[in-house]
């Protein structure tokens, strides 16, 4: 699962180079964040005009009746997302790449859990796989646009953290995965897997990060020694386990100012 990330790039420049765009296609109030949180809204990257979208995490269906539906749905599996009711008509025609530079693992006896910071090894981008959606609240309020992140059987490197991890993109397959003239799931399988676009660090931190309150660099410090995930590594990960749809018990939900993590 994902239940946290991060994209702290210091600012609109810096993203936009990472993307490729020009510095006025990402919002002006973008900021470097360090404990991004379902529920809360984030970056992403779509088709349409504008590229960059900010959207909140947990996708809420446009034919839904509320919005409460956004807590269960912060993930959704690769395996079956095309068929979900909650997910297939997004699959097939909205699309997006969740914008991050990193995303939070938690290992660990229950209640005294390590985060782990997953990221680049050498600095840069991730590009998570995700959908999103349109849902127009009663009433006549602003629309809602909502994402939620794919997630696959963890590359060997990261199953011993967790069974599960998020859908990273590598940059040459952004235009395939976005291309919205592609509506059919079986095209997109081979992007759907347990594949690393570069070195990740595995780097254990502050376990404030359990606490969505806490947004800052210091949550990045090493607390513990890292290893390092090889891209040309491994294969398929372990097992199928894992919640479809949710949060990590350490990470909280990100819709309170409070973490669900013992702390000791």
């Amino acid at each position: 699962m994902c239940g946290r990330i991060t994209l702290t790039l210091p600012d609109r420049r810096s993203l936009a180079e990472a993307l490729g765009l020009p510095v006025a296609a990402v919002p002006e109030d973008y900021r470097p964040r360090y404990n991004v949180a379902p529920g809360q809204v984030h970056w992403i990257r779509t088709a349409g005009d504008p590229p960059i979208l900010g959207a909140r995490w947990g996708l809420v269906p446009h034919w839904a009746r509320d919005e409460e539906i956004g807590r269960r749905t912060i993930n959704a599996r690769a395996e079956t997302a095309a068929r979900k009711p909650a997910f297939r008509d997004a699959f097939r025609r909205r699309r997006c790449l969740v914008l991050a530079d990193g995303f939070y693992e938690w290992h660990g006896p229950k209640g005294r859990r390590t985060p782990y910071w997953i990221h680049p090894a050498a600095g840069g981008l991730l590009a998570l796989a995700g959908l999103f959606d349109r849902w127009q609240p009663p009433g006549g309020a602003p629309p809602l646009w909502t994402f939620t992140v794919l997630t696959c059987p963890a590359h060997p490197a990261i199953a011993r953290l967790h069974d599960r991890m998020p859908v990273m993109l590598a940059r040459r397959d952004w235009p395939h995965w976005l291309d919205p003239a592609t509506t059919r799931p079986e095209p997109l399988a081979d992007l759907l897997v347990p594949r690393l676009p570069c070195d990740l660090e595995l780097r254990p931190v502050d376990r404030r990060v359990g606490n969505v309150r806490f947004d800052d660099p210091a949550l990045l410090e090493p607390a513990g020694p890292s290893t390092t995930a090889r891209a040309g590594d491994g294969g398929h990960g372990a097992g199928d386990g894992g919640a479809e749809d949710g949060g990590d018990e350490d990470a909280g939900d990100g819709r309170s100012g409070n973490s669900r993590t013992t702390r000791k």
